[in-house]
């Protein structure tokens, strides 16, 4: 008995009661489904209005209708959607956002659709992204434990949008300390086990995020199979996730314990192989597995490795060369051996060429590198 309804509450295209009522830069409202069947087909304009709309037109959940008519038929939303009829216009005169409680209470709600959630959780990543009084607020008011709950989701969507969120979260140093407080990490390493690949991405760059706080790096080093599931992601995962995986690897190996762990993972011979693919990053974090005697040891074993190392001296970028250097000068210090390999790829000649280089630490590390190779350099 559609006449109960006030027209508001319909949908101007398919004329029935709205299920999940969004709102378009026209500022018209429409039930979800049958603007997107519009815009799937090839619509660029407001089906009202008939003015242009974007390529890409976003459609922001109008949580106020929705509510209004959930109250008013005292239908849960998902009864909601078998209950259809429809409206000529509706006019949006409230804020196009929710407020943060309407959305947090959206992720916690039994009656709360997948869509649902996932405009929500759309939202207060937007939200969040460049606002720390909102991230303060965020988690002041508990959402960090609904959304933890996202990221348990099987769902990919739902998982990788939780995590986007918790890493706007983590953007500031109190918040790293309570998320890791709260149990981020068993979730994070999860994830990196067995998400998606723009999840398990994600994921690494939250570790990141989380270990620039010192006592973070001990935690997350310690717990099991946080080191060794970056090192199974630098190994199969694509490109993108190779990248984060590296660089959550060497934040974490800048606590001095860590370097060890990453060793006994396999990370070495894997990130020699990366390297060799052009990956600068591997670069870095081999810098740092250097100044371990185990990491030393594992790159003595790989054969290649110092090749490999010098053709990045050749033709790394600065920062590359920069880490090439580094590496070179722990692994020629501490064995022979390593020296005249270094010296049998024209690793010296490359040095006396970089100690005129504009970047200081690369000058530095350059003519210690000649010093090491030119035996004027005790072993130590």
């Amino acid at each position: 008995m559609a006449t109960q309804f006030p027209d508001d509450f319909k949908c101007p295209i398919s004329l029935e009661i709205m299920s999940d009522p969004v709102i378009l830069s026209s500022g018209h409202t429409f039930d979800r489904a049958s603007i997107q069947r519009w815009l799937d087909s090839g619509h660029r304009t407001c089906p009202i209005t008939k003015l242009p709309l974007p390529d890409h037109p976003s459609l922001i959940p109008n949580h106020a209708l929705r509510s209004l008519i959930s109250s008013y038929t005292l239908l849960s939303p998902a009864k909601l959607q078998h209950h259809h009829q429809h409206h000529h216009q509706y006019h949006h005169h409230q804020q196009r956002h929710s407020q943060p409680p309407t959305l947090i209470s959206s992720l916690t709600s039994r009656a709360s659709t997948l869509e649902s959630k996932l405009d929500s959780l759309d939202q207060l990543a937007r939200l969040s992204k460049r606002d720390s009084a909102f991230r303060a607020k965020l988690t002041e008011s508990g959402a960090v434990s609904a959304v933890l709950k996202c990221v348990d989701s099987d769902e990919p969507r739902l998982q990788e949008k939780a995590l986007t969120l918790l890493l706007n979260v983590s953007l500031d140093d109190d918040n790293k300390v309570g998320l890791v407080a709260e149990g981020a990490i068993a979730r994070i390493v999860t994830v990196l086990q067995g998400g998606s690949p723009n999840s398990r991405a994600v994921a690494a760059t939250m570790l990141t995020s989380l270990a620039v706080v010192e006592v973070n790096k001990a935690t997350i080093g310690a717990y099991p199979y946080a080191i060794r599931a970056l090192v199974s992601l630098l190994r199969d995962g694509k490109s993108r996730e190779k990248k984060e995986a590296a660089t959550a690897l060497y934040t974490i190996c800048l606590f001095p314990d860590n370097r060890r762990r990453a060793v006994e993972c396999g990370a070495v011979s894997i990130l020699i192989r990366i390297a060799e693919s052009g990956l600068e990053r591997a670069v870095e974090v081999l810098g740092l597995l250097a100044k371990c005697r185990e990491g030393r040891e594992e790159m003595e074993r790989f054969n290649g490795c110092v090749g490999i190392l010098v053709r990045v001296l050749e033709n790394g970028s600065s920062r590359g060369v920069q880490y090439a250097l580094l590496t070179l000068n722990s692994l020629c210090s501490f064995s022979e051996p390593m020296c005249v390999e270094a010296r049998n790829e024209g690793a010296l000649a490359i040095c006396v060429g970089l100690v005129e280089n504009d970047n200081e630490r690369i000058r530095k590390n350059a003519s210690n590198l000649v010093q090491v190779l030119s035996g004027n350099h005790s072993m130590k």
